[in-house]
């Protein structure tokens, strides 16, 4: 049985059509990953010509962001880099709610998944002195359609729920018949689920915070600096950008500050 392998010319016209919808970018040596990706889809959708799947995706934005959904990374969990969470409920969120008395606090968590990280945001507000629903709402969005169905229905396998302290489970969860849990009805409410893709413009804005975390590292140097300075533009000032820990704005053109708070490592704008 021959190898699925794509030409030059064929892989060029993905890599740039990816690249122009997603910013995600692959280049030689992740090569191989796309072709499977492509094999798979051209499989699940009867198609044998790679140029008529390309013609396929180019000219549907449905069938676009159903590709989409497979080169897309979703490796998610509640409360990942503890730290982040931590210096939010003892320092960000006391203070911003000191100096926001009569306005919402806005956090963007920006490549939301499947859901684990902007409940885990919303569970951290509630968790902190002084902060009840009405001080915050959370925007999340991503690329993925179908990461946005199952962060919206918020149901969760027992193995998702390792990293969730036990005081929380009942607190903010269902168990279901299944075994699996499911984020409480109030818990929804405090989150607005959304698609977008970071390489476009959107109507996010007067952000206080914005989680971005783990999705820069598939992106280029261009790619990546225009995003974070479109980040700069939507933050209030005063407000925070929390990166993964494989990420770093060093060398990079920017007006954020760098802070490194009981081990955290945050930006922030002013």
């Amino acid at each position: 049985m021959n190898k699925f392998t794509i030409s030059e010319e064929d892989f060029s016209s993905f890599k740039n059509l990816i690249y122009r919808e997603s910013g995600i970018c692959f280049n030689v040596i992740n090569k191989v990953i796309l072709e499977s990706r492509i094999e798979i889809s051209m499989k699940e959708n009867d198609i044998e010509n790679i140029k008529d799947f390309y013609v396929f995706i180019s000219e549907d934005k449905s069938n676009l962001y159903s590709f989409l959904d497979k080169i897309t990374t979703n490796l998610t969990k509640f409360f990942r880099a503890e730290s982040h969470f931590q210096v939010l409920k003892d320092v960000f969120l006391p203070k911003l709610l000191k100096d926001k008395s009569n306005f919402k606090i806005k956090i963007w968590s920006a490549g939301c998944s499947t859901g684990e990280e902007p409940y885990s945001i919303a569970i951290t507000c509630l968790e902190t002195f002084g902060m009840t629903e009405k001080n915050f709402h959370i925007f999340a969005s991503d690329i993925s359609l179908k990461s946005l169905i199952q962060a919206r229905e918020g149901r969760y396998s027992k193995e998702k729920m390792d990293n969730v302290p036990a005081s929380y489970l009942s607190k903010y969860f269902d168990k279901t018949s299944d075994g699996s849990y499911l984020v409480k009805s109030f818990l929804k409410k405090l989150i607005t689920f959304d698609f977008h893709n970071l390489m476009h413009t959107g109507t996010q804005n007067g952000m206080d915070i914005i989680f971005c975390k783990n999705v820069l590292i598939y992106f280029d140097s261009i790619s990546q600096k225009l995003t974070v300075n479109r980040f700069y533009d939507i933050l209030n000032d005063g407000g925070y950008l929390f990166m993964g820990h494989t990420e770093s704005l060093f060398g990079m053109d920017t007006k954020f500050n760098f802070n490194n708070i009981n081990g955290a490592i945050v930006y922030s704008k002013n």
